[in-house]
């Protein structure tokens, strides 16, 4: 699997590129034309809302939302927040849900790896952390995808050292009745995005090895650099 870090650790990559990008390449893959693909990539602020997004999810002080179409309702990325988008062509059966839970998994690895444990939770995609009695459930990663022609695109926003305060002017993912966390929330110090890229790249590799199409060309041409991780 190629890995594309978009510019990452040197530029906040507007929302609108990346999606263009995600498509462009997905494009790419479903043609055979290029080998399955992650980019991962760091945005300016900006507020998503997936196909479930209902109205009283939205800013109540009118702040844009851009409309896409992955599953899922609303949510935020913005810097400290690394997004990971694979572009993979799944296997036969395709099974989005079973696709889903590999994602989840390789995050959960990925806060394991940082001495954080995690879980699911039952008709709630992504990654938590469990309740205390302090403390109520909380998402430290939102996931929402979408797969057409076999091939994914969207996917995964783990929160490293963002400012969760973008997350009060929104119902996250539609949910009212949890909290949004994130590693450095939890450990108490500053994660840098270039500390969760290897984890994360090492994790998601592993994870989605079983669900991917085995034949899927591999070096295949394209006008997009392979760099390796920062």
């Amino acid at each position: 699997m190629r890995i594309v870090p978009l510019d990452l650790g040197t530029r906040l990559v507007p929302y609108q590129e990346a999606w263009d990008l995600q498509r462009e390449i997905h494009a790419q893959v479903v043609a055979g034309e290029a080998e399955d693909t992650l980019l991962l990539v760091e945005h300016e602020p900006v507020y998503t809302a997936g196909k479930r997004t209902a109205a009283w999810d939205r800013p109540v002080d009118g702040t844009p939302v851009i409309d896409v179409d992955r599953g899922g309702r609303i949510t935020w990325h913005g810097p400290g927040q690394l997004v990971g988008y694979p572009i993979v062509r799944l296997a036969e059966p395709v099974d989005v849900v079973r696709y889903v839970r590999h994602l989840e998994q390789a995050v959960m690895d990925v806060c394991t790896s940082f001495g954080i444990e995690t879980i699911r939770v039952e008709d709630r995609s992504g990654v938590w952390l469990p309740a205390t009695e302090k403390r109520r459930e909380r998402k430290i990663c939102a996931i929402g995808v979408r797969v057409a022609k076999g091939v994914t695109m969207h996917g995964f926003a783990l929160n490293c050292t963002p400012d969760l305060g973008w997350f009060d002017r929104i119902v996250p993912c539609g949910i009212s009745d949890a909290d949004v966390t994130s590693l450095a929330a939890e450990l108490g110090r500053d994660v840098p995005l270039a500390e969760a890229v290897e984890p994360t790249v090492r994790f998601l590799e592993a994870a989605l090895a079983d669900v991917r199409w085995a034949q899927a060309p591999t070096g295949a041409s394209s006008n997009l650099p392979t760099k390796e991780p920062v």
